[in-house]
């Protein structure tokens, strides 16, 4: 009898009850109900984030106070006198964000008042970035997962080609976004304020109390995707002097992999880790392994990683495919009704029908070993949580529906008809005229962007890696034995 994944130590930091947890998606949603938990603030507010921008708006939703966050984080601090509100960000993109329209007088008015405490996150080793995205409030309620309050983010599960909401604070339209984050209460968004207030001591110095008396923070139209479960918190923390290493969220990946009997369904912004292409395929090789499809955009952001990036993703799938002679493996990407590219920067795996999986930590190895990362994990067989596997199977059929325009219910018929994930999705994408999944095409790749991918130079192994020499780097690192497999 296989042992149930939270006996594993090694892949979580805690596991707690939440009373309640909410599963969102898309930051149109989010930035609604994190502006009204924060309306029930008395105590503490802490915003632990790679980015924060306070121009952006919170969305259609106003409500009580400003809408823009950097007027609302003010306001807020006026209106209670009790409450303290606390930012952490990371400290390296901090410098370009200051000429950001009117950010730095919304600093300054934030370092004048008494009760506004921002500090720049820079406890991470060189090339590497503080990457988690958590609000904390009161310890009542608290929120991880992969949306940023920033510029950029914010888009509807619609993924219109022409939304009017989806521009950025100076007016300039962007690209379709899709995302997703957690909502959830009880021991174990107080885990979080822990989690939360050692990050803060760890970047700052400065050692912080837990918040004052339980009230309910929960927004009130809020519906939670499950009651009183069990909840395991994984972490990475790379290697600092002094700071000793936490790798849980590459144990927790690996094990969840490992655990597949039918499906894993995960969405990422990257594919590039050589851990999980090797756990992958391990379950590849097997005659009776898991179907595995995987979410991606059509290309990352920026002008240089996508040479990095994206070549060592296309190199891994391309490694992947050479030994899927069962034709389990798919790599998807979401595009519009009118095929523009929808980014993916949703941070999701989901596992049979018992396990869920959101929060920071991409498929790349910075996220592994390098970065500062928080994920959550719904067990379905974590003391507690039996029954709730209808519920976790709902959360994916919903995030393949919204890829799909099509809904829950549709996709969960085709699932059970078909038995196969693969041929639920590809059956969909055949008769859906609005948005849809395409298949990734392995693009061209030159000298510069295949040498850049394999020696790992922007996705390095960890603190250590990024000095290691090149001739002991190899995106197929250990892959021997699996061709041998394949062979026999």
């Amino acid at each position: 009898m296989t042992s149930a994944l939270l006996e594993r130590k090694v892949n979580h930091w805690r596991a707690e009850t939440a009373e309640r947890f909410a599963f969102i998606v898309d930051a149109a949603d989010y930035f609604v109900v994190a502006r009204k938990a924060m309306l029930k603030a008395r105590h503490s507010i802490y915003l632990i984030g790679w980015d924060f921008d306070s121009r952006i708006r919170f969305g259609d939703d106003a409500g009580e106070g400003p809408e823009k966050l950097g007027d609302f984080i003010l306001w807020l601090a006026d209106r209670s006198p009790n409450l303290e509100i606390r930012l952490l960000r990371w400290d390296t993109g901090a410098i370009k964000a200051l000429f950001r329209g009117t950010t730095l007088f919304t600093i300054l008015r934030w370092k004048w008042h008494k009760r506004i405490t921002l500090k720049l996150d820079g406890a991470h080793p060189l090339a590497a970035s503080h990457h988690q995205k958590i609000v904390v409030i009161d310890d009542c309620i608290a929120f991880c997962g992969g949306i940023d309050m920033t510029a950029g983010r914010w888009d509807r599960r619609e993924h219109l080609d022409d939304d009017p909401g989806r521009r950025n604070p100076n007016g300039k339209p962007y690209e379709p976004w899709h995302d997703a984050t957690s909502a959830f209460d009880g021991a174990a968004a107080r885990a979080m304020g822990d989690l939360a207030r050692k990050r803060w001591t760890i970047a700052t110095g400065e050692k912080l109390t837990p918040a004052g008396r339980e009230h309910d923070c929960w927004p009130d139209d809020l519906v939670p995707a499950f009651e009183n479960v069990c909840l395991a918190i994984a972490r990475t923390r790379p290697e600092m002097a002094d700071i000793a290493p936490v790798y849980e969220i590459e144990e927790m990946y690996i094990d969840l992999i490992s655990r597949a009997k039918r499906w894993i369904y995960a969405e990422s912004q990257y594919f590039a880790s050589r851990r999980i292409a090797h756990a992958i395929a391990r379950r590849l090789v097997e005659a009776d392994g898991p179907e595995i499809v995987i979410v991606n955009p059509v290309s990352t952001e920026g002008w240089l990683e996508p040479l990095a990036m994206d070549s060592a993703r296309a190199r891994l799938i391309e490694a992947l495919r050479r030994i899927d002679e069962h034709d389990r493996l798919r790599v998807y990407c979401p595009v519009t009704a009118n095929g523009a590219a929808i980014y993916v920067h949703a941070k999701v795996m989901v596992v049979d029908d018992h396990y869920l999986r959101v929060g920071s930590s991409n498929f790349n190895n910075r996220s592994l070993r390098l970065d500062s990362e928080c994920d959550v994990v719904v067990a379905a067989d974590a003391p507690g949580n039996a029954g709730i596997e209808s519920r976790i199977a709902a959360l994916r059929n919903g995030l393949i529906a919204e890829h799909l325009a099509a809904d829950e219910e549709r996709v969960a018929a085709r699932l059970e008809e078909s038995g196969s994930l693969i041929r639920t999705i590809e059956g969909l994408c055949r008769e859906t005229t609005g948005r849809t999944l395409v298949p990734f095409k392995i693009p061209d790749i030159n000298g510069v962007a295949e040498w850049l991918a394999d020696n790992q130079i922007l996705d390095p192994e960890g603190s250590d890696a990024i000095f290691e020499p090149l001739s002991k780097r190899s995106l197929f690192k250990g892959w021997r034995h699996l061709r041998r497999k394949r062979r026999k």
